[in-house]
């Protein structure tokens, strides 16, 4: 039998992982809130326009499918008070998306602000904000929430739960697929169906979590809303909670083909004596193997229905479902899904066999291998589809979020594949071990060190561990010598493959490996009469084996290349499914790209009304205020208006001897521009008519002076689209 490795030092396998989390850590932690896939392309009014009559309904068009309810679409007073009529309009048509509510008549001049928020058809959350004024502008606006929606501590307990999501599902899938398809023997092996049983529970954990947050990720943002069972009702009418409570479902299934997996299938995989009247003999042999083979394919045919099943509560409810060719896109999405499961979750399987569990077959390891290539063919091909269908043009790629994390991602993939490539050399370069004898010895060894007390003696132990442990090349234990009365040359000993099912409780495995022929027959020495001086010396033989086992599996040059070289591989492959997570919550280059193009060539953000608060202090008497700056409608080459207010400590209006304003767009040399504010009543200025010619970020000086010598200048940056 081939082995590929056994037990070795788990503080560098340790660091790597911390490492690989970290990393991981980082990109989630600079995530910002998930961005939206559907953006809104249009609006009547327009966003801070002027109309000399109030209008019949305010109207918002969108880049995609939205759903929206009664209260999506709010319009404020310059008080705050709401003043439609509270009933949503269906205005689409076509491929036109376009939804509205009705305004009474009779509102008086002044502006308005409609706030509103809707779920995207990919599952995200989506609001937004903006004015407009009937008759002439007024001198206030309602306030609105700043919070984006999905945003804050929900919207990252949301983030964490999706994450881990795909985590989970790549254990169970990948895990799964590992044990079937590439080495049966690993269902007998306990650190492979922790991982699997883990993953499946952390997918079931995570999609409850998810069903909960729903509620407040796409409304209020209350973490304490969790718990309403009225918005949980609304939730699974719509597509992600269908989406949910079908994964729900399919992972009931799912727990029940895990129970097969390590239950029945494992004990077909049990070795049988098949000595004549064994207690272990099959009936019939040939009624054995076909029993096997019956359950391999049903586990096949089951575990690759489930994880389809599994695969597509994703593609129906995110990026997949809605844009381009979704017919074709999400069966495209099923299968990339899948490949990256089969080869994610193989990887991981493949490491705890390695660090955790007994010797895997190089057989094992050179089929894995194999079906990995395989999985990585199938990424290219659907990922090729997908960042067309996503991305669409070159530009998009590296001036885009999402195009830029795309390119991140296609580098980690390629990063890995490179590991993969130095992990099948090492595969490559190992040896065959074939002992059956050693094997039944090993086996017995196992046995009895799992008998014995796991923690040896202090004093002893370390002695005895700390001794040279080699073997002649002649099978002669070193301190022995030869029936010709020479002593031959000690070397080491290649580690005995053991049985690949038998996981011992430590890391020891036989030391019986010299021949006995040529040890002269030994008395077995009286155990003592001391029961604590027994257990002792029972601490004392386990770690004498411990230590011979274990320098003897560090000895081997090429399984300790392969076991780092894997271990390198998913440590990678844990920061490449952190930035797909990151991926999937990030607006599509398609869609930012013709949100652009319909704002005249900027994003939707940056044709916002701009509120700027300023704090300042000139250093003398009565020289501490607040600046508040509002830059309406905030747009390059309109005419916009420019309102300051300046108020004292308590924010009582208070006037000062002058104030002024500048504009400078340093990437382009421009200005700066002077803008002098006229007064307009106590501690209120204004400006019509601020041209500002280019998009960008300009700089805004504002000088403020309180005394004939006391006066500061501030300075902040504004975005105009």
């Amino acid at each position: 039998m081939v082995t590929t490795g056994l037990r070795p030092r788990r503080s560098a396998a340790l660091r790597l992982l911390v490492v690989a989390v970290a990393l991981a850590g980082a990109l989630l932690g600079g995530a910002a809130p998930a961005s939206a896939h559907a953006a809104l392309t249009g609006s009547t009014p327009a966003q801070g326009s002027v109309v000399d009559q109030a209008p019949e309904q305010v109207a918002l068009t969108f880049s995609e499918g939205v759903a929206m309810g009664d209260d999506s679409i709010r319009v404020l007073d310059p008080q705050g008070k709401r003043v439609d009529r509270g009933k949503l309009r269906n205005l689409c048509s076509g491929s036109t998306v376009k939804y509205g509510t009705g305004l009474p008549p009779g509102l008086r001049d002044g502006t308005y602000t409609v706030a509103w928020q809707a779920v995207s058809a990919d599952s995200h959350p989506v609001s937004g904000a903006f004015t407009f004024s009937i008759g002439a502008p007024s001198k206030t606006t309602a306030p609105v929430a700043q919070q984006e929606a999905g945003g804050g501590l929900v919207g990252a307990l949301y983030g964490i739960a999706r994450a881990l999501a795909y985590a989970g599902f790549v254990l169970l899938a990948g895990g799964a697929a590992f044990v079937v398809t590439c080495r049966p023997a690993a269902a007998r092996v306990r650190s492979v169906q922790r991982l699997v049983v883990q993953g499946w529970a952390v997918l079931t954990g995570t999609t409850v979590a998810m069903l909960l947050l729903r509620t407040p990720y796409t409304g209020s943002g209350d973490l304490s809303d969790v718990f309403d069972l009225g918005g949980l009702q609304q939730v699974l009418i719509t597509k992600p909670g269908a989406a949910l409570v079908s994964r729900l479902l399919l992972l009931a299934a799912a727990a029940l083909f895990v129970a097969v997996l390590f239950g029945a299938y494992a004990r077909a995989q049990e070795p049988r004596e098949d000595g004549p009247g064994g207690p272990d003999a099959p009936a019939d042999p040939a009624e054995e193997a076909r029993r096997r083979k019956d359950l391999s394919f049903g586990l096949g045919i089951g575990g690759v229905i489930v994880a389809a099943g599994l695969a597509a509560t994703w593609a129906m409810a995110e990026h997949a479902s809605t844009g381009l060719q979704p017919a074709i896109a999400m069966p495209v999405d099923v299968l990339h899904l899948l490949a990256v499961a089969t080869w994610l979750g193989g990887l991981a399987a493949l490491v705890v066999s390695l660090y955790w569990g007994p010797p895997i077959e190089r057989t094992a390891v050179r089929r894995f291998s194999r079906i990995a290539f395989g999985s990585v063919l199938v990424l290219v091909a659907t990922g090729l589809y997908q960042s067309w269908r996503q991305v669409g043009t070159w530009t998009a790629l590296t001036g885009t979020t999402y195009g830029r994390l795309l390119l991140l991602k296609v580098g980690l993939v390629a990063v890995l594949v490179g590991l993969a490539w130095f992990s099948r050399r090492w595969t490559a370069r190992l040896t065959e071990v074939r002992a059956p004898e050693a094997e039944a010895e090993a086996a017995d060894a196992a046995e009895a060190a799992e008998a014995a007390v796991a923690a040896p003696d202090d004093e002893e132990a370390d002695v005895l561990s700390e001794k040279a442990v080699t073997v002649p090349a002649s099978g002669t234990p070193t301190g022995k010598t030869a029936r010709n009365g020479v002593e031959p040359a000690a070397q080491p000993m290649a580690a005995p493959a053991v049985d690949p099912t038998a996981e011992p409780a430590t890391e020891s495995a036989t030391d019986a490996t010299a021949d006995p022929a040529t040890e002269p027959a030994a008395e077995p020495a009286a155990e003592p009469d001391d029961p604590t001086r027994a257990a002792q010396l029972a601490r004392q033989r386990t770690a004498l084996r411990t230590a011979r086992t274990k320098r003897l599996r560090d000895a081997d040059p090429e399984r300790l290349g392969l076991r780092r070289s894997v271990l390198a591989e998913a440590s990678v492959a844990v920061v490449l499914l952190v930035v797909t997570t990151v991926l999937t919550a990030t607006e599509p280059a398609r869609t930012e790209e013709a949100v652009k193009a319909v704002s005249g060539g900027q994003s939707a953000t940056a044709n916002q009304p701009q509120v700027l608060t300023v704090p300042f202090d000139t250093g003398g008497p009565g020289g501490k205020g607040t600046a508040r700056l509002d830059l309406d409608p905030g747009r390059s080459g309109n005419a916009n208006e420019l309102r300051l207010r300046i108020s004292d400590p308590k924010g009582r209006a208070k006037d000062v001897p002058e104030v002024k304003v500048e504009f400078t767009l340093k990437a382009k040399k421009l200005g700066p521009l002077t803008v002098v504010p006229r007064h307009t009543g106590k501690g209120h200025w204004r400006a019509s008519g601020v041209l500002l010619p280019v998009p960008g970020r300009w700089q805004l000086s504002l000088l403020v002076r309180t005394s004939d010598i006391d006066q500061v200048t501030e300075f902040r940056n504004v975005k105009i689209g």
